[in-house]
């Protein structure tokens, strides 16, 4: 149950930032949780010092002096979370720059009530979330959560934090408003969970993105199991196993990012969407699309197109992780330069990671494409409660090794190989009598019927089924030149910007393509 919305009337000047950050006559203020209005106005003297002339700086001091309700009142600049009002819009900033936004229970705690009172305002129509510094989100805490684990005592810290952070990638997937999330700088693990269900996803030239939970022992949660199941291809096996990175452009060339926009037009962004009175997902979506800067003709492809895109959903289309290293190993032999460098690096790569989390991992991706997202952080659940409670000592190995003590080799997995790790190790993350996860509390849900829930697919790029399942039925008379081929597919283009760009991969990957005479000639290619 939602709290109830308090409305309050104020006589100072100063909004909170639950309104307006503007020096304005207050009318009302959507309360919900008592605020801390010294600490407003001390934001307040901070945007002015920076953007306004003496004299309201100095009316802006007074008001600072008369909010003040406690002796030594602290600065909202140091809060982890800061909440900004403009317009239409309400912000969310991510605001531990020195730890790259990783999210801690601090965070998470301040996020969801603000949420839950910006859901049930007449005064908010879009919600976007950002982070200072070079990232958005780097992760959540693992560290803190690692030390938590170990102790008996305190393990249910450790379990509580997962699950409060579940619950809130929840809470962001169901939001009733259009809700943008602004990646732009580093985006990973728990980062990525507060913004891939949003309808709006903006990746920059900065964003880079990556689940790098096998790196450190864990398996890809925060709901990947749901959307890195549902990506085209075999990309998101790909990404959940090698915790491999993806950076700036090629973040929505692949769907994980809704829009590109190059980082120095994300306040002209931020302004735009602020303007608005009341407006629509689609309104937003043109809005973004308007800033949308197209590939240029010095920009580098992204790197798992064409022949390596091609050889990725080969080698991990498969269920069992021995037969992916096979399948790797085989195509290390090809004769395709870029796809035999591609499969070497991807093995040693895997070889770095645990082979318990990839087991994990891979298993989970697999149930996960048939789950709802709700089923998928469910599940999520167990897998986090039984590594919080030892069923792999990998999770304290990888963190330690990984993000403690920053260390270069591999670390000492144990198991140490893949053929280690017994079905009755993998039955300890997924069993309903696995020991390990008897401690797994049952997500809390918001009531969905008091939500609209948006497909965070719907303002990305078509789905490549959807492309392929065009260009077939155009094919199916035989060869066609390309020329018409792009014409009978002009409506699916025009639908978005970047379209065009992913149709012709596509085309040149699982067509056959010649040219005759000057002219390109496309073929369906029997997969």
């Amino acid at each position: 149950m939602l709290p109830k919305l308090v409305v309050a009337k104020f006589t100072c000047t100063y909004l909170c930032n639950a309104c307006s950050h503007r020096l304005t006559f207050a009318r009302t203020c959507e309360l919900g949780y008592p605020h801390n209005h010294s600490m407003l106005a001390a934001t307040a003297v901070a945007r002015m010092s920076r953007n306004r002339p003496l004299a309201t700086l100095a009316r802006t001091r007074a008001i600072a002096a008369h909010m003040s309700t406690s002796a030594t009142p602290s600065s909202s600049l140091e809060q982890p979370v800061l909440f900004q009002s403009n317009g239409c819009a309400r912000t969310y900033v991510l605001n531990r720059a020195s730890k790259l936004n990783a999210l801690n229970s601090e965070m998470i705690n301040l996020l969801r009530p603000q949420l839950e009172i910006w859901s049930r305002s007449n005064l908010c129509h879009v919600i976007i979330g950002t982070g200072v510094g070079r990232a958005f989100c780097a992760g959540g805490d693992v560290a803190t959560v690692l030390h938590n684990s170990l102790d008996e005592a305190t393990r249910p810290a450790a379990i509580e934090f997962f699950k409060d952070e579940f619950e809130l990638d929840f809470l962001l997937s169901q939001l009733p408003k259009p809700y943008v999330a602004v990646l732009d700088g580093i985006t990973m693990g728990g980062g990525v969970g507060l913004g891939i269900n949003a309808p709006f996803r903006v990746a920059t030239e900065q964003t880079k993105f990556a689940m790098p939970e096998t790196k450190i022992g864990y398996c890809p949660d925060v709901g990947a199991t749901f959307f890195l199941s549902r990506m085209d291809g075999e990309l998101g096996t790909y990404l959940a196993l090698t915790s491999e990175m993806l950076v700036g452009r090629e973040v929505f060339e692949l769907g994980l990012a809704t829009h590109f926009v190059p980082s120095r037009m994300i306040p002209s962004l931020m302004s735009h969407l602020s303007g608005h009175e009341n407006p629509s997902f689609a309104q937003i979506n043109n809005t973004i699309e308007e800033l949308h800067s197209e590939r240029q003709p010095d920009e580098p492809c992204g790197k798992l197109m064409g022949t390596v895109r091609s050889a990725l959903d080969s080698a991990f289309g498969h269920d069992t992780v021995e037969k992916i290293f096979e399948n790797l190993a085989a195509l290390s032999n090809s004769p395709d330069i870029r796809v035999s460098g591609w499969a070497k690096q991807t093995l040693e790569t895997l070889h770095m990671r645990s082979p318990t989390s990839l087991k994990v991992a891979l298993a989970a991706i697999r149930r996960g494409k048939s789950m709802s997202l709700r089923d998928a952080l469910q599940m999520e659940m167990g897998i986090a409660t039984a590594y919080c409670s030892g069923a792999s000592s990998d999770f304290c190995t990888g963190i330690s090794a990984v993000l403690v003590h920053k260390i270069q080799e591999r670390p000492e997995w144990s198991p140490d190989k893949i053929e280690d790790v017994s079905p009755e190790i993998l039955e300890r993350f997924f069993s309903d009598n696995s020991v390990f996860r008897s401690k797994t509390p049952r997500l809390s849900f918001p009531d969905t019927s008091l939500y609209q829930t948006i497909n965070p697919m719907a303002f990305a790029l078509p789905s490549e089924s959807r492309v392929v399942d065009l260009i077939r039925s155009s094919c199916q008379d035989g060869p066609i030149t390309l020329t018409a081929l792009l014409l009978q597919l002009e409506n699916l283009i025009k639908e978005k910007l970047g379209t065009k760009e992913k149709v012709l991969e596509v085309i040149y990957r699982r067509c056959q393509v010649v040219e005759d005479q000057g002219t390109t000639i496309v073929a369906w290619k029997e997969q």
